[in-house]
């Protein structure tokens, strides 16, 4: 299923992220081009896909910077969310 970023239910989703995260970047606390990320990734987990606990808030570079090794980062987030979320 590809992406609709204009579907009400990822729009509510990335929103409550985001408040949740206090609008910064969880790796290096920037506030600047602000990316909602998918733990578990969005093709793998239809379930999660708008769980706010699947989702967590990076800047673009810090998104850029796990591509391709995001499995390693699933601790380190779920820990992050979990924090975030008391």
């Amino acid at each position: 299923m590809k992406r609709n970023y204009a579907d009400p239910a990822y729009k509510k989703f990335r929103t409550e992220v985001l408040k949740r995260d206090g609008f910064c970047c969880q790796m290096c606390k920037s506030k600047k081009r602000l990316n909602v990320h998918h733990i578990i990734k969005w093709s793998s987990a239809a379930s999660l896909r708008y769980d706010t606990s699947n989702g967590i808030t990076l800047c673009y570079s810090c998104h850029k910077s796990i591509s391709g090794s995001e499995s390693v980062y699933i601790s380190y987030f779920n820990e992050i969310v979990r924090r975030n979320s008391k």
